[in-house]
């Protein structure tokens, strides 16, 4: 009877899976499992917190056990890929909104990033990147003008930038990015379809070329409740 908890928590996951217990919804009571399957309420505790540890379940306070709704890895701060591509290899399936793509003068900010003078333009361009139909992270992106002057009529709903760079002779090497958290404003609460203040990951990334130059300088904000991220280091 000792792995009955690991014959448990497999049901459960296999019925969390399938869809019979679907996110939001609350599991049977730690009595009425007990007496399902026949065992002590210790051993279906056992089995439901293996479940919340791995972020499948979550208990709440007077109410019960909620099944969560389930997070995204994003390995991105690790390795250099598309996030069209990283998403595939999970199974998962993306697409893009262009909100826009435009070209401006630009700022000290973005120069300051680009390594450019104030004098240059940018092309500034702003995309909605969804996962399986959910808006996932806003992402908007500086690119120098001068280098890439065709930017303007490239089709980014199914042009992956970095496949851009790279078919340019010029793809991106190396990335440096800082992370913070933020609340979201209005705008991005609209656009992800979250609520007003609601926690977003706020990434500002450095994208080099095969020169070293920095050849996109992007913001991006990602949803809170739906995105983790791996840091996996060696020494």
């Amino acid at each position: 009877m000792s792995a009955m908890y690991l014959k448990i928590k497999c049901d459960l996951l296999e019925k969390i899976n399938n869809g019979i217990y679907k996110e939001g919804d609350l599991i049977p009571t730690e009595m009425e499992l007990a007496e399902f399957y026949n065992v002590s309420r210790p051993t279906v505790r056992q089995a439901i917190q293996i479940l919340v540890d791995d972020g499948y379940l979550e208990k709440r306070r007077k109410r019960g056990t909620m099944v969560c709704q389930r997070k995204i890895e994003q390995e991105f701060t690790q390795k250099i890929l598309s996030f069209d591509k990283e998403m595939n290899k999970k199974g998962l399936t993306t697409s893009t909104k262009v909100i826009s793509l435009k070209i401006e003068k630009v700022s000290k900010e973005v120069s300051n990033a680009l390594g450019i003078s104030l004098s240059e333009n940018v092309c500034k361009l702003i995309r909605l990147r969804y996962i399986d139909s959910k808006p996932n992270v806003i992402v908007t992106t500086y690119i120098p003008y001068n280098r890439f002057p065709d930017i303007e009529n490239v089709d980014f709903i199914n042009y992956r930038l970095y496949d851009y760079f790279s078919d340019k002779g010029n793809p991106v090497t190396r990335i440096k990015r800082k992370l913070e958290t933020i609340k979201a404003d209005e705008t991005t609460a609209d656009l992800l379809d979250i609520q007003e203040n609601d926690p977003v990951f706020y990434f500002h990334s450095y994208g080099y070329g095969n020169d070293n130059k920095v050849i996109e300088y992007s913001i991006s904000k990602y949803r809170g409740d739906i995105n983790y991220f791996v840091f996996d280091l060696y020494r």
